[in-house]
């Protein structure tokens, strides 16, 4: 499933093909998505132009400026789905269900194997959206600190790591990078989120920060299903610490790594070194 760093690589590598672009037709090969698409999706696309692209948690955002008013496209994902940049000519792929076409010839392509991703409108102000009202700040911003996760983590007996994968904690801290970052950090994942202290928590955040930065820059983590809005996979995959690696030396002490189950998602530790 894409993550934040997949959904933010993805932000990237479409903004400088689409922001201030008119979009000229829109075609629809495949409804039927997890929300189906609107009905009246390209009536209200074509003749619009497009604004900056945003991000918020997982979701994509693209404002869109029409004679009618303004509106925002909110786009997610789903398990499989990517957003590539093609060119009009370029034949469709199976699975290639939404294209979005621009004045300068450029397409925008979504892919979705499974068809658990959507695009759907926003109305009104973003924030209150029922989708987006509930998230936890964003792992990258100055609101996520090490306070934010002592003062949302007091009385919990929850284990850390599906605390810290809750995104009403904060958003994009999904199972690959909880677990790198917990790595980091020397957290063992399976500790009550009550019971660390505000030290450890400064040093857990900071480690969110730099895994997921780490993440963007490399472009995300390569997994089945992901690429860039280029077509181009990630590389993040290559530096993971302990993410898939169970039975496999831990890189720091040597020791074996230890798959377990929380939460109802395996997570891969290093016994030696998170406590």
């Amino acid at each position: 499933m894409p993550e934040l760093p997949e959904v933010e690589t993805t932000r990237r590598g479409i903004a400088p093909y689409l922001e201030g672009q008119e979009i000229t037709e829109v075609r629809v090969r495949q409804p039927r998505l997890r929300v189906p698409v609107p009905d009246d999706f390209a009536e209200r696309l074509v003749g619009a132009r497009v604004g900056v692209l945003k991000r918020r948690a997982k979701y994509l955002q693209i404002p869109l400026e029409a004679t009618a008013g303004e509106s925002t496209l909110l786009w997610h994902l789903g398990m499989s789905g990517s957003l590539r940049i093609a060119q009009v000519g370029d034949l469709p792929k199976k699975h290639d269900h939404v294209d979005v076409v621009t004045a300068s010839g450029y397409v925008l392509r979504y892919h979705d194997p499974r068809r658990f991703g959507f695009v759907d409108w926003q109305e009104g102000d973003g924030y209150a959206d029922r989708r987006l009202a509930h998230l936890g700040p964003e792992p990258l911003d100055d609101a996520f600190d090490g306070r934010w996760l002592y003062s949302m983590s007091r009385n919990k007996r929850v284990a850390v790591k599906p605390f810290l994968m809750d995104n009403r904690i904060v958003v994009g801290a999904g199972n690959i990078y909880a677990a790198e970052a917990l790595f980091m950090a020397g957290i063992d994942p399976r500790r009550a989120a009550g019971r660390i202290s505000l030290a450890r928590y400064e040093q857990l955040a900071a480690a969110v920060k730099e895994v997921l930065a780490a993440a963007i820059i490399q472009g995300g983590t390569t997994l089945r299903d992901f690429v860039s809005g280029q077509g181009e996979p990630g590389y993040f995959a290559q530096r993971l610490n302990v993410y898939g690696r169970h039975g496999q030396p831990c890189h720091r002490c040597g020791g074996e790594l230890r798959r377990i189950t929380l939460g109802q998602r395996a997570s891969v530790f290093c016994p030696g070194c998170q406590r």
